[in-house]
């Protein structure tokens, strides 16, 4: 769940850092202050959880500062800046089309007590910037690393341009350096990126960390140059196909979010939509969703994966409808929607799911685990179909014997790969096994969903090293 934290805070002119977390994107943001003046870096789309807490706390917005132009959302620097009379900071050599405050490398921004030293460290992207926060008297109680210095890793640098994946590469060890050269080592670090975020380059370790504590653990900090690069080259998997419309847009200079809901829509019109081939999207919980949902919609449970992968499979500008249990988790997921851009829905309906299926039957499919995979393949070896949902980098690590790998984010275009008859499909927790059900279940299949996570693989005696393709 979103959700923020406060810094250990000792009393006006010492600066405190509020964390605004936004897990759905695997990111998070920042509301700095001295007790009566604020800034705000890297906010993302909603920003009425970030004026709330002005307003909670009686703060004046002096800046609203980013470290980069964003890939993985969109931001809502923009509009909080236009909205409070804040000064709207960007690295300057980015192509905008908007006013705003450009600022370059050891420029100083002053805020009532509190002062940001700019770093150019790039990497991430060309421009990218850190913020080093500093007390009126020098002290350095801070420093806002966007996507340099994450807890344990750096920030993906193949989002720009391929051509530009090495330079930026290089580049970003360099500015990693940097900042563990001339910070303290007990600097806090403040990322936006490594909290779930496919912007980082590599998983994440922490909740929290420091300048010197990265120096043990940080690649950029423990590796020779090269040895770094080739590391991280080899290592960048697939990201979200909805990152190529995240840059542009905030090019562009978003307009203002808009969180109104839909217009609701009655059961025939819902059936006449997925019949159509519009995008009806269930948002209940995966298991509910495999007890009965409406044929022909599409499972995307509202979790913390959500956006990722609404985002990842959207065709971006198509028709979408959302169904919910409630009125209440449609506005949560038209909330996650707009962090990303999805801003015009076609309609929503709620409620218990067979008052929607307009007097047709609902299809259903059975649940199960790793353990009865086995117990299943055992009793009828061959018998069915075992397809792994999984991204190709998830794959390389092994997979369930025989099974056919297709990831989910290639399934619709290649569903025709997918035997007809039994199928049981899996992934690392269950999540896209279920988004693949929803995409799978037609008439001509029967579905199992193994909803578990991939460690019980192993312990099913399933997991290869090397597993063979199905049909070997």
């Amino acid at each position: 769940m979103d959700a923020t934290r406060d810094s250990a805070y000792e009393g006006i002119g010492r600066p405190q850092v509020v964390t605004i977390e936004t897990t759905g994107l695997g990111d998070r943001s920042y509301l700095v202050h001295d007790g009566e003046t604020a800034v705000v870096v890297d906010p993302q789309r909603d920003i009425d959880r970030i004026t709330a807490l002005l307003d909670e706390r009686g703060l004046r917005l002096s800046h609203v500062v980013e470290t980069h132009v964003h890939n993985d959302y969109v931001s809502g620097g923009l509009e909080l800046a236009r909205s409070t009379s804040a000064a709207y900071v960007l690295a300057a050599g980015d192509e905008l089309d908007f006013d705003h405050h450009p600022v370059t490398d050891d420029d100083v921004l002053e805020a009532g007590r509190m002062r940001l030293r700019v770093l150019h460290t790039p990497g991430h992207t060309h421009h990218h910037v850190s913020y080093v926060l500093q007390d009126a008297d020098g002290h350095v109680h801070g420093v806002f690393t966007g996507g340099s210095m994450l807890y344990g890793a750096t920030g993906r640098t193949d989002l720009v341009r391929p051509e530009d994946t090495e330079l930026l590469t290089h580049a970003q060890y360099h500015s990693v350096r940097r900042l563990a050269a001339e910070l303290p080592a007990d600097t806090p670090i403040y990322p936006t990126h490594g909290f779930g975020s496919f912007c980082s380059a590599t998983p994440t370790s922490g909740d929290a960390s420091t300048v010197g504590a990265q120096a043990e653990v940080n690649p950029a900090l423990t590796l020779a140059e090269q040895d770094y690069v080739d590391t991280l080259i080899a290592g960048l998997a697939g990201y979200p196909a909805y990152y190529a419309h995240m840059g542009p847009l905030n090019r562009r200079g978003p307009g203002p979010v808009d969180l109104t809901l839909p217009e609701p829509v009655d059961p025939a019109e819902l059936r006449r939509r997925i019949e159509a081939g519009e995008w009806v999207v269930d948002l209940r919980e995966r298991t509910a969703f495999a007890a009965g949902h409406l044929a022909g919609s599409l499972g995307f449970e509202l979790s913390t994966n959500f956006l990722t992968y609404v985002g990842w499979l959207y065709p971006w500008g198509a028709p979408l409808t959302l169904i919910g249990e409630s009125v209440e988790q449609v506005a949560r997921a038209r909330r996650e929607l707009v962090r990303i851009g999805i801003d015009r829905l076609a309609g929503m309906a709620y409620g218990e799911i067979e008052e929607l299926a307009d007097g047709r039957a609902l299809r259903c499919y059975p649940v199960s685990d790793f353990a009865g995979l086995a117990a299943a393949l055992a009793e009828r070896p061959g018998g069915f179909t075992v397809l792994d949902a999984r991204r190709d980098d998830e794959r390389a690590g092994g997979g369930v014997r025989g099974s056919l790998h297709i990831p989910i984010h290639e399934l619709a275009e290649r569903v025709d790969e997918v035997p007809e008859g039994e199928v049981w499909v899996y992934c690392g927790s269950g999540y896209r096994a279920s988004i693949a059900g929803s995409i799978l279940d037609r008439p001509g299949r029967t579905l199992v969903l193994v909803d578990d996570g991939y460690d019980h693989a192993a312990d099913a005696g399933l997991h290869s090293e090397q597993p063979e393709p199905a049909g070997a």
